[in-house]
């Protein structure tokens, strides 16, 4: 009898150990972790949001000058093309933290603080994105813009881990939802350093400043491909 007592309780030592390292590290009075989300969307859509605005400011400036209708569009080629540019990454960035945490259920002190740095580094965005239209292929604009990447992308990496070292914080603990995370965490990883690459490439060959963005696919294809082999 009191050997099987004991088996219990060593068998119920971690589970007590994760509970009280959720307890201590838990922030007292905070949001659930539907809250955090929700506020996570809040300011990335404002972010978002903020990117057209330059776009709209064209308009009297325009107008102002007597010139046609038409070069808002035409004389402006470079705000737009970094709009667009700054859009899209905006919208993949936030598609990838929703699918991660919109299942979460707990809030601890270290996961809210790299969440405030990756909303810091998309709050930042809109800045490097203006700076694009206004001066070009500068180098320091490209390293401007894709160190405010970098540094959300290390953000999420440091979450991910979190979630994967502490599985109690979501909502679904199942092994199905265990692999996802862990599928995430690789392509986080992967991002990371495909990233870093892109950077140097657009360092040194100016005229593929951006479009070497276009690198970040290879993690989620690198990671499909290895799926349909197996």
């Amino acid at each position: 009898m009191d050997g099987g007592g004991a088996d219990e309780a060593e068998a119920k030592g971690p589970d007590r150990a994760e509970a009280s390292v959720l307890a201590t590290e838990r922030i007292e009075g905070a949001a659930s972790g539907e809250r955090l989300v929700l506020f996570t969307d809040a300011v990335t859509a404002i972010s978002i949001t903020l990117l057209i605005l330059p776009l709209v400011d064209l308009v009297p400036e325009t107008a102002s000058a007597h010139e046609h209708a038409s070069e808002v569009i035409t004389g402006h080629l470079d705000q737009i093309w970094s709009f667009v540019l700054s859009f899209a990454v905006i919208a993949n960035i936030w598609r990838e933290h929703h699918r991660s945490f919109s299942s979460l259920a707990t809030v601890t002190r270290p996961l809210m603080g790299w969440n405030m740095g990756w909303l810091l580094s998309v709050v930042v965005l809109p800045l490097p994105t203006e700076m694009i239209g206004a001066f070009g292929r500068d180098r320091f604009v490209a390293v401007f813009y894709y160190a405010t990447l970098l540094a959300g992308m290390v953000c999420r990496s440091a979450m991910l881990g979190i979630l994967k070292a502490t599985p109690g914080l979501l909502e679904d603990d199942g092994e199905e939802s265990r692999s996802r995370l862990r599928e995430s965490c690789t392509r986080s990883y992967l991002n990371v350093v495909v990233l870093v690459i892109a950077l140097a490439i657009a360092v040194a060959v100016p005229a593929l400043q951006y479009y070497s963005l276009v690198l970040l696919v290879l993690p989620h294809r690198m990671l499909l491909g290895g799926r349909r082999i197996r």
